[in-house]
């Protein structure tokens, strides 16, 4: 090797191995302070893109159980509605058949008349109140069930407005039905039976969109977990594996600094070619 006062050659290659050895240190601390061996581009920058891409997945499925859940709110507001209302017309039949009896004296069928009203008018009380979160699917014009099944929005599932309001689609016993009269008592019951079957398969459409949410929200959940899973094989350090590196580093950091220090000193051994 040359002696010379004007470059040192074995102070830049220690100063160099010395600058490699603090900055693998640095960057082990990082990994150890954020527990993540990929915190940026700099780090993998192919690994990064790839785990923000699935982070971007994971947050679209956060989205859609969200709405799944608003949706399965509203369906179980829906069906609990749905069997007050074929629960109320249980009672309405009984006191319908009850009317069509010709022996019954007028206190009587009037006494029958006030207590049918009343539960009649019950029913639209119920569906009028089964709203939740702006959307009533039980009543006419209210909405549908709807709710996001994918992380992108792309894909949704509705479950049809059942309007179960009087004299609408399902409940054919008019708002002003009555049972004053034999007659009418008749009227009535044939209406309920109708009615009785109708919400029925009303009940059996809710009930299947509300188990189609449910495992839509747990296949969507496991695949959620199943993504943060791969995303932290990607991008999480092994702490074990990096606090021996980290130990390693130190020590040949403190070599290097030894290792400098000796090649400093090479320059002052040239004054002894000068001395006698």
């Amino acid at each position: 090797m040359v002696n010379s006062i004007n470059t040192n050659a074995s102070s830049l290659g220690g100063l160099q191995n010395l600058n490699r050895s603090q900055s693998s240190t640095l960057s082990t601390n990082n990994q150890i302070a954020t527990g993540k061996k990929v915190n940026g581009p700099k780090d993998d920058a192919a690994t990064f893109a790839i785990a923000q891409k699935l982070l971007g997945e994971v947050g679209g499925l956060g989205a859609s159980g969200d709405s799944l859940d608003r949706a399965l709110s509203t369906a179980s507001v829906a069906e609990a509605a749905g069997n007050q209302v074929s629960d109320l017309l249980l009672q309405l039949k009984e006191k319908a058949v009850a009317a069509r009896d010709p022996g019954l004296d007028d206190a009587s069928r009037q006494a029958l008349n006030n207590e049918f009203a009343s539960l009649r008018d019950q029913i639209g009380q119920v569906v009028k109140s089964a709203s939740f979160n702006g959307t009533n699917a039980v009543e006419g014009g209210g909405g549908d069930i709807a709710a996001i099944t994918n992380q992108d929005g792309s894909e949704t599932f509705t479950i049809a407005n059942q309007d179960l309001s009087l004299g609408g689609g399902k409940v054919t016993l008019a708002a002003d039905a009555s049972i004053g009269t034999a007659a009418d008592a008749a009227n009535a019951v044939a209406a309920i039976e109708q009615s009785l079957g109708n919400v029925s398969a009303s009940l059996s459409t809710i009930g299947s969109g509300a188990r189609r949410l449910e495992q839509t929200r747990e296949f969507n959940q496991a695949l959620s977990d199943t993504t943060e899973i791969g995303i932290g094989n990607l991008v999480d350090a092994n702490l074990g594996k990096t606090s021996a590196q980290q130990a390693a580093n130190g020590v040949r950091e403190q070599l290097g600094i030894v290792a400098l220090n000796i090649a400093n000193r090479q320059p002052s051994s040239i004054l002894s070619l000068f001395q006698k």
